[in-house]
This record gives C-alpha cells, sequence and structure tokens, in this order.
C-alpha cells in the first residue's frame, strides 16, 4: 500500500491568478496633501481557500493598509488578490502548507503591486511592501490553533 502511495505523482499548477476586490480611499483630501507627510502605517494580511471540483482550490490573500497622517486617515487601499491552483497527489499534511504558504507567496507579488499602483495613482508616495515570509506565518498560524483549543486565557 505504501508503495501505491509513492506511485500517485503529485501535481501543482496555475489555472488562473485575477483580482477578485480592490479599494483604495482618501477619506481627508484634498486636506492631507496641504500638511506635513509623517505617516504610520498598518499593515494587515489574510487568507482564504476554497475547495473547488477536480483537485482545484481558489486562493485568496487579502492585503489591507490603512496610512494616517497624524490622527487623520490617509488613505486605505485593500486588494483582494486570488488564484485558482490545481493540487494532485498530496497528502492532508502537505495540502495546509501548499494552500497556506505556497500560493499566497506566489499571490503576494500581483498584490504588491496593485497597491503600489493604486497609491501612486491616488497622489502619494509609493508604498512598496516587504516581502512576506508565509512559511513563518503559516507555521505561527499552527502555533496558535495548536494552544487555543487548550485554554482561551492565552494571548
Amino acid at each position: 500500500m505504501t508503495e501505491a502511495t509513492d506511485a500517485i505523482e503529485k501535481q501543482f499548477s496555475i489555472q488562473k491568478i485575477y483580482t477578485k476586490d480592490m479599494s483604495f480611499e482618501t477619506p481627508n483630501s484634498p486636506k492631507v496633501f496641504t500638511e506635513k507627510w509623517e505617516p504610520t502605517v498598518d499593515f494587515n494580511l489574510g487568507t482564504n481557500v476554497l475547495p473547488l471540483e477536480n483537485s482545484m482550490y481558489e486562493v485568496a490573500l487579502a492585503v489591507t493598509i490603512t496610512v494616517k497622517n497624524g490622527d487623520a486617515t490617509a488613505y486605505l487601499v485593500e486588494v483582494n488578490q486570488a488564484g485558482i491552483f490545481s493540487l494532485g497527489g498530496f497528502t492532508n499534511e502537505e495540502m495546509g502548507p501548499m494552500v497556506g504558504s505556497f500560493c499566497p507567496n506566489i499571490l503576494f507579488p500581483y498584490a504588491r503591486e496593485a497597491i503600489s499602483d493604486l497609491v501612486t495613482k491616488g497622489g502619494f508616495p509609493q508604498m512598496l511592501l516587504a516581502p512576506v515570509n508565509f512559511d513563518a506565518l503559516y507555521s505561527q498560524h499552527l502555533q496558535q490553533a495548536q494552544q487555543a483549543p487548550g485554554s482561551d486565557a492565552i494571548n
């Protein structure tokens, strides 16, 4: 039985990469453009996985950036970058890292480019997002999930 399991070839392919949703808001314009620019940045990242038929999965990477200048929001940008991936021959243990780390790593450069374009077209200095270590984020997520069932008091 082990030989049969080993004989199954792992297959991965990108079927489609697309922007599922994006928004850009400048709630305090035009005033924000007349003030000294000393921004603070809040960066949030999330993923969502939707199983489809025939060993295909939609993986969506949600990136939200809120930039404040002082107490006022200068801009808010949200990009939901998605892809449809075909994953065959992977064990359950292998599927988690594939959809939780490998696929988001493929999507992130597309989201980063969309954010940079939106921010620049919005009249603000270019927003260059640093690379993200999705392997570390996935490991952290697993550790938090293991701790969560034992106690709600752990932060």
